[in-house]
């Protein structure tokens, strides 16, 4: 039978972990596996591309924000990350175009300060599985990162230390092949392309 949503990764895990009796805390394993994807994994699927709108250089970041990969004023120039120290000494309290951001808890600061709209390329949260969204491009590309995700979970609720182990390792190599399929995918046709002046 194959994964292909909700209801059938439920039923694959309780077969999996030999346990057909944790179907009443199935949301609670799903959202902690989905938890541990969300602070490991980072792949192409999870990209996106938002635009905010800056308040005297501040804003709220989306909802499912992870990790920034880029950030672009309105004129399309890249602005460079600095913590917030290094950003508040560099340009203090003056208005302007935006040339550095940091990110301070869930906003985003941009100084020089401006009231604009800038571009910003992140990392997005995997959309979580429920009963009423059963599937995802995560459950779609690699259900077996789902499956041992799950099995880990239970095996964790069951306090079995040799099971979680297995199950961990498992998990772990399905995260590392569905990152180098997105490497593959990603530069798998490039080529190196030395910078500066050659001889």
């Amino acid at each position: 039978m194959t994964i292909s949503d909700y209801a059938s990764l439920l039923v694959d895990a309780g077969e999996y972990s030999g346990r057909d009796d944790v179907a009443h805390l199935f949301p609670r394993f799903v959202g902690l596996a989905e938890a541990k994807f969300n602070r490991a994994l980072r792949v192409g699927d999870m990209e996106v591309i938002g635009t905010i709108a800056l308040t005297e250089g501040d804003a709220d970041l989306p909802d499912d924000f992870l990790e920034a990969r880029e950030v672009l004023s309105a004129c399309g120039r890249q602005l460079r990350a600095w913590s917030v120290q290094s950003l508040s000494d560099r340009f203090g309290p003056y208005g302007g175009p935006p040339a550095g951001y940091a990110i301070v808890g869930k906003r985003i600061m941009a100084r020089p300060k401006a009231s604009e709209n800038i571009t910003v390329i992140y990392y997005g949260k995997i959309p979580p599985l429920t009963p009423q969204s059963p599937t995802n491009w995560l459950l779609e590309k690699a259900p077996d990162v789902y499956l041992y995700g799950l099995v880990e979970e239970i095996a964790i609720w069951e306090r079995e230390p040799a099971k979680v182990q297995a199950a961990q390792s498992l998990r772990v190599q399905a995260m590392q092949g569905l990152a180098l399929l997105d490497e593959r995918m990603r530069w798998g046709n490039s080529r190196v392309t030395v910078g500066g002046p050659t001889p």
